[in-house]
């Protein structure tokens, strides 16, 4: 495959294609001057007040995908964004406009003449002649010669074929009119294929060794199909912060709950691509009370602060069991989604108000805010603002102006998750009731 300068190859092997032909039929000796070519605008050949001398320009004016090429397939990348699973080319074809400039009588349909012979004999760019092209002249470096030598045209999977286009006046008309230029004798030209592909690398999956077990006679079994409700690889149900509550918070105990869950080596993998985390924790050695391994495991948020911003993540169990063939895997479960949210660590009790009547709350919380990321105090019903004088990132200062005497329900939210208030934790019938984290202010 090609990089991204096979364009520029592409037009430097053609003006090498159309000079070198003109020179071993003598064209210049024919007309008795000097021929040249160009790949410039039709707008740019001639200098204004300048003599029109005789020569070839070559003008890519439109890339096109290739309808071959187009349905292979598109770049694509995995749920995270950051890893390329395929890398499938993009396929051009370039249309260009041969014209013939001269002052001359009759040296612009020679040179027209010649040219078109040319591209006529030369169907197919061969790749010793793609090559000889692009090999950069002897002498003083030149980085673009340089450049387009390494564009890797002349190895591309498809050779490069020149094929005459058909332009009827209409066409022709409105193309010269768009360069405001004006009419020359022209033959246009589509060249095929120029395949541009990223040298990043992506992810190749590995071949398939077997089908299924092999029987007493060494043939595959193929795969068996066994209906039923029961996962054969680890399935996880739901993510359960403590008390019942829809939020986890650092130094909690989340419970996993599904099927198959059981087996060596058990941890936790935590991710979220807004802060490129992607955190293993081991899993409680311990399981919990009437709760079989297969159906639960559990881990611990314990610590985690500098690891684990507010935010969603990405949860999933990473275990290691015995496959079809009795063969110890890893495997990975599916994922859920687990939001951790502010746990506020000095909430005061009483705040006093000032003489002007507003009153400074400073709460003290974790995880610390990362940058980028905004928090509000929500006491009772109303939000405010932090100051930015003394915030660090685990404590903030929030001036509630005209403060309203009395008890108020506070919770921090930080991008858009707020801290529990709630008290999940009741039995069936109990009315729920709000956790005492207040602020009174007097």
């Amino acid at each position: 495959m090609s990089t991204a300068l096979a364009i520029a190859g592409v037009t430097a092997v053609l003006r090498d294609l159309l000079a070198d032909g003109l020179a071993a039929r003598n064209v210049a000796g024919v007309l008795g001057a000097s021929v040249g070519v160009s790949v410039l605008a039709p707008d740019r050949v001639v200098a204004a007040n300048a003599a029109e001398a005789s020569q070839l320009n070559l003008f890519l004016y439109l890339a096109t995908p290739n309808p071959g090429w187009r349905n292979a397939a598109l770049p694509s990348l995995d749920g995270s964004g950051r890893a390329r699973l395929t890398d499938p080319p993009l396929a051009l074809d370039l249309h260009y406009l041969l014209s013939a400039y001269s002052g001359g009588d009759l040296h612009a349909e020679v040179l027209l003449g010649h040219a078109m012979q040319l591209l006529h004999e030369t169907p197919v760019l061969s790749r010793a002649a793609v090559r000889a092209a692009l090999t950069p002249p002897p002498g003083p470096g030149n980085a673009l010669a340089d450049a387009l030598a390494e564009a890797g045209l002349a190895e591309q999977i498809e050779l490069v074929k020149i094929t005459p286009a058909v332009q009827n006046a209409e066409e022709m008309s409105k193309l010269w009119t768009a360069t405001q230029s004006h009419l020359r004798p022209s033959a246009a030209y589509t060249v095929s294929v120029v395949l541009i592909q990223a040298r990043a690398p992506a992810r190749s999956a590995l071949p398939v060794l077997t089908r299924g077990p092999r029987d007493a006679a060494g043939r595959e079994t193929g795969i068996a199909v066994q209906p039923g409700l029961a996962a054969a690889v680890p399935l996880l149900a739901t993510a359960e912060p403590p008390d019942g509550q829809p939020v986890a918070g650092i130094g909690d105990l989340v419970v996993l709950r599904g099927q198959a869950l059981d087996g060596a080596d058990r941890r936790v993998l935590l991710a979220n691509d807004a802060w490129e985390v992607a955190l293993e924790l081991p899993a409680e050695p311990e399981q919990l009370p009437g709760h079989p391994a297969a159906t639960t495991v559990a881990f611990s948020l314990a610590g985690q602060e500098a690891a684990l911003p507010v935010g969603i993540y990405r949860v999933s169990l990473l275990v290691t069991r015995p496959d079809v063939l009795d063969q110890p895997r890893r495997l990975q479960s599916n994922r859920l989604a687990l939001a951790v949210a502010p746990r506020l660590t000095d909430l005061p009790q009483t705040v006093a108000r000032g003489g002007d009547g507003a009153a400074t709350v400073t709460l003290a919380f974790a995880p610390a805010l990362r940058s980028g990321q905004h928090a509000t105090l929500v006491l009772g019903s109303a939000e405010i603002a932090p100051l930015a004088a003394g915030a660090t990132p685990g404590s903030l200062s929030f001036r509630i102006a005209g403060a309203e005497p009395g008890t108020h329900l506070a919770r921090l939210r930080v991008d858009g998750i707020e801290s529990p208030i709630v008290n999940m934790d009741f039995t069936p019938g109990e009315a729920p009731r709000f956790l005492p984290r207040t602020v009174t202010i007097t």
